[in-house]
């Protein structure tokens, strides 16, 4: 039997065997496709200026729940390797700005939030408890779905909070389905969902968004494009130089944003909601950014380039926002210092919590459950 040809990047993209990439076929390498990823590397420091209509106080609190994202997902990737997480866990290191900022800019009273598998950011700065999002993972009575669910499919109704579906796209004709329901009751309603450079080629993305433009529903769908579809980089995705050029071709606005800046994102995304409750229809945002962690924690991550992880590294959106707070005096370190502890603290003490919760009861497993 042949031995398998290992590919090799060509003289100067790599140098050399590359087992990054081994797997690409050779159009890919003859894209330029590590120099097109190269483009899409934000400055290293936040610009300088006032974001939408955020006050000091909102500079902070978008800090203080992007920096909990971070604590409170590494203290998952803790309870997993101690065998106390029921089922994966995926984590959203190095993009956390971009649901932290969606949920933000949402009103927590009468919108609608379908965040994904990656999103625990945006369940938080949407009003969900810490404690409730580890007992869900935990399996725990606690939780949203008081363990009947995998972790990651949690809905909290009395939050306003619908739960992923594992098939990605399939969220997005379903929050449009939201939007335009509460519009027929004559509410002013935005919902608001999420997508991954990967999903954004299947063919619910394009239907339900296709669909929201044609009825000029309140929604807001945001592409959280983090350049690798699992393994997959982008160029090897789709063809356009960035995803929101296909706004047009539905009639509505398309916006790209820094994804690896909080305050961006936050403006770039309430702009886009209260369009959407004036009655100005959807808006495609693509937010550009870097998963910094494997698909999954079973995930070793071999297939991204270390040099280009190193790059993104220094862009590191919790990075870039102390910096500015630094800079623009809302922040300084002795307070950012006492707000972190108190962060963490407030972490372990929602930890225990729901690690004292009970298991389910047995009994009533299957009530509430149809299918």
């Amino acid at each position: 039997m042949a031995k398998a040809k290992t590919q090799t990047a060509p003289a100067g993209s790599f140098g050399g065997e590359t087992p990054h990439h081994e797997n690409l076929p050779k159009w890919v390498f003859e894209q330029n496709h590590l120099e097109k990823m190269d483009a899409l590397l934000p400055e290293l420091d936040l610009p300088n200026r006032k974001y939408g209509d955020l006050t000091k106080e909102g500079y902070i609190e978008l800090y203080r729940l992007l920096y909990m994202t971070r604590e409170v997902e590494a203290r998952l990737t803790r309870l997993y390797r101690q065998g106390k997480i029921v089922g994966g866990v995926y984590l959203s290191k190095g993009t956390e700005a971009i649901a932290v900022a969606a949920g933000f800019s949402l009103n927590r009273e009468t919108d609608w939030l379908f965040p994904m598998h990656r999103d625990l950011g945006a369940h938080m700065s949407f009003g969900q408890r810490p404690m409730k999002l580890y007992a869900q993972y935990m399996g725990r009575a606690a939780g949203p779905t008081r363990g009947r669910d995998g972790n990651t499919h949690m809905s909290d109704k009395s939050r306003r909070i619908v739960g992923m579906i594992s098939h990605l796209g399939s969220m997005i004709p379903v929050a449009v389905g939201a939007a335009i329901g509460a519009r027929m009751q004559g509410k002013k309603v935005v919902s608001l969902t999420f997508i991954g450079d990967g999903g954004a080629s299947i063919g619910d993305f394009h239907e339900g968004l296709n669909f929201a433009a044609v009825a000029h529903a309140p929604f807001v769908l945001i592409v959280e494009n983090n350049q690798y579809a699992y393994s997959t980089p982008i160029v090897a995705q789709y063809g356009a130089a960035k995803i929101i050029d296909r706004a047009p071709g539905y009639g509505i606005p398309g916006e790209v944003v820094d994804g690896n800046n909080i305050y961006a994102v936050y403006e770039t995304v309430k702009k886009a909601v209260e369009r959407a409750r004036e009655g100005g229809g959807p808006t495609l945002i693509e937010a550009i950014t870097m998963r910094m962690r494997g698909h999954s924690e079973h995930d070793d991550h071999f297939y991204v380039p270390e040099d280009l992880l190193a790059k993104w590294a220094e862009r590191d959106p919790i990075l870039r926002a102390q910096r500015f707070l630094e800079k623009a005096g809302y922040l300084k370190e002795k307070d950012r210092v006492k707000l972190e502890a108190d962060t963490i603290a407030f972490i372990e003490a929602e930890i225990e919590e729901a690690s004292a919760s009970p298991q389910p009861d047995t009994g009533d497993l299957v009530s509430s459950v149809y299918a």
